[in-house]
């Protein structure tokens, strides 16, 4: 008799991480400038070459600290790795005491984490991926992390960039272009974070609200200093 039943966990929180961080980042980011620009009443030409010079440096910055970042989290799991695979060498008392330790946290008795601990004795490599997994708390990243996240996190900033900037690739009057900038970034400010509060498990509607205020405040600020200023 088959058992198995389909799982309804969602697998892909790294990707969504890279993609919240990359539109978020693109449509608030150029929204607030393009704003803040419009704000000093110049020629939409200029917005328009100051949005998507900003697009073009954001999402080089944005994928490349998303390429270090996941770069840095294999090299620690790599040194981490390594320092575990010596204690099991060196201190094999000390590491089998802090797995049944850990194992007794579980609610496993001391001679039930003792067999546990007799087959990881059997078995180095094992040993070493429960010691990484259950007292430090790292998974083993994907070697093809790093490449898959800059590219992901730079895509979802330019398509979050230019949203904001597509009226004024239209509009001649900055004011006018401000005006349905405004509202399309707001609308997908919107729908983008009930997307988001979809795949997180967040309140879908709180979520919406949240993330459209975030880029409103942000090209409001923008605008109102800009006004004072010109």
């Amino acid at each position: 008799m088959n058992y198995l039943h389909p799982e309804s966990h969602f697998r892909g929180s790294d990707t969504v991480r890279d993609v919240v961080i990359g539109m978020a980042d693109g449509l608030t980011v150029p929204f607030a400038l393009a704003a803040g620009i419009s704000g000093a009443s110049v020629a939409t030409k200029i917005i328009l070459t100051a949005g998507l010079a900003e697009i073009a440096a954001g999402s080089i910055a944005m994928g490349l600290g998303g390429y270090l970042a996941a770069r840095s989290a294999e090299e620690h799991y790599q040194i981490e790795q390594k320092r575990e695979e010596d204690e099991i060498a060196h201190k094999a008392d000390v590491e089998a005491a802090e797995v049944c330790g850990i194992l007794e946290t579980y609610g496993l008795t001391p001679e039930e984490s003792g067999l546990v601990m007799n087959g990881l004795r059997r078995r180095p490599d094992a040993w070493r991926d429960f010691m990484m997994r259950f007292e430090l708390g790292l998974e083993e990243p994907d070697p093809k992390r790093a490449l898959a996240s800059a590219l992901t996190i730079a895509g979802s900033y330019i398509v979050g960039g230019l949203i904001p900037l597509a009226p004024y690739m239209v509009s001649t009057d900055a004011h006018t272009g401000l005006r349905y900038s405004a509202a399309f970034t707001l609308a997908a400010l919107a729908a983008f974070g009930f997307l988001k509060g979809h795949f997180t498990g967040v309140r879908r509607g709180r979520s919406a609200v949240q993330t459209m205020l975030i880029g409103g405040i942000a090209a409001g600020v923008a605008f109102a200093l800009a006004k004072l200023f010109a």
